[in-house]
């Protein structure tokens, strides 16, 4: 099978020759230890090394891009993978100063300014300063949603909105299964935004189904372009469980949930819904009354379990079972068991693809990373 064969055969709940496997991106270092050379590839350096290029000029830009892209394929060859994740990060802003070789100053230092510093450990590149900021209230949101709505309207992307995927789609063909992107639909984690979901539930119903409208017509184009595997959702929860409750996630995101898989139903593509952290208090709702066709990002420490979650949900498409904080703080041991474990529930239950649910970070030690590339591979 090729590794496109291979997810659809999976996802479709038929037989395979071996899982599928994946990896959801990753940081410079490891991507550089991959290739075995610098690569143009990571979120946080990416954003930096974008900003310092924009600096240099459109031509240091353009080769940026050009060199960024060609990495990025890159890795995704060399692991040999089945699904091609393409995201890179960046930062499409020109800095107005450059404090130092790693500190960048946007926007006008007279009136609304910002600093940005790249950390070279974590590879982070993080606001450190700038000029004051006013926290958005409640009373903004109705002009932030109103300007949802009209973008959500006109809006009308083409093949060419997503660069990155019809790249990756000429690059590999037929051969690998690159997933598709457009489909996210969340509310702000602002205090804001939390107080209308519960004091304005219905203004924030109208942002999520703006976005959802978004979503749809960006479905319409990932099928058109051979797209399947369609990642959506929206971080709203970490390991205590979702940031609100299981009545605001109804009333103000369901809807839109619904919506974004009854268009990708009728684009013959998967709605494929993450977040990290422990969704288990939403879960009937979210993975058994939305429509939702997958669940990737699986967080294992919350306690996603591969096999809870195929008990619970038989028809679920499941991406994870490997933790990056077990890739990132465990030992050797501690990442081959997390391989082996899901490898065995993906096979004996099927609609499964293993691999790490979130990106690789930057102080991964590189026995572990190895480690799990070999037991993905030798035991898939």
């Amino acid at each position: 099978m090729t590794s496109r064969e291979r997810i659809r055969a999976a996802f479709s709940g038929e037989p395979v020759d071996r899982v599928p496997i994946y990896c959801a991106g990753m940081h410079g270092r490891i991507a550089s230890y991959v290739l075995g050379r610098e690569a143009f590839y990571g979120f946080g350096i990416q954003g930096w090394r974008e900003a310092m290029a924009l600096w240099h000029g459109p031509d240091a830009h353009a080769e940026f891009l050009e060199r960024s892209l060609a990495d990025t394929m890159a890795w995704n060859d060399a692991l040999d993978l089945d699904l091609v994740f393409v995201g890179q990060g960046g930062h499409r802003v020109k800095p107005t100063r450059i404090i130092d070789e790693h500190t960048l100053l946007f926007g006008d230092e007279s009136a609304s300014w910002y600093v940005m510093r790249f950390d070279p450990d974590t590879e982070l590149f993080q606001r450190v300063d700038g000029s004051p900021v006013r926290e958005r209230v409640l009373e903004d949101l109705d002009e932030v949603v109103e300007a949802a709505e009209r973008d959500a309207e006109e809006y009308a992307p083409t093949p060419d909105t997503f660069p990155l995927q019809k790249a990756a789609v000429e690059h590999f063909g037929d051969r690998r299964e690159v997933f598709g992107a457009g489909i996210m639909v969340y509310v702000p984690r602002e205090r804001a935004w939390l107080e209308a979901m519960v004091l304005r539930p219905e203004l924030v119903l109208r942002w999520t189904m703006a976005l959802a409208k978004r979503a749809v017509k960006n479905a319409r184009v990932m099928a058109e372009m051979g797209l399947w595997v369609l990642f959506g959702g929206g971080d709203f929860a970490g390991k205590n469980g979702p940031l609100y409750s299981p009545a605001s996630f109804a009333r103000c995101m369901s809807p839109a949930v619904r919506e974004i898989s009854r268009g990708c139903d009728e684009a013959g593509v998967l709605h494929m819904f993450a977040s990290d952290g422990d969704l288990w208090p939403v879960a009937d709702e979210l993975y058994g009354n939305c429509g939702v066709h997958g669940y990737h990002e699986i967080d294992r420490r919350a306690g996603m379990d591969l096999e809870k979650l195929r008990d619970r949900f038989p028809e679920l498409r499941l991406m994870g079972g490997i933790a990056s904080e077990t890739l990132h703080l465990g030992t050797p041991e501690d990442v081959r068991h997390e391989c082996l474990t899901a490898l065995e529930v993906a096979r004996r239950r099927g609609r499964i693809m293993v691999g790490v649910s979130n990106t690789v970070v930057a102080p991964t030690p590189f026995a572990n990373f190895d480690t799990m590339i070999e037991t993905l591979h030798e035991h898939r």
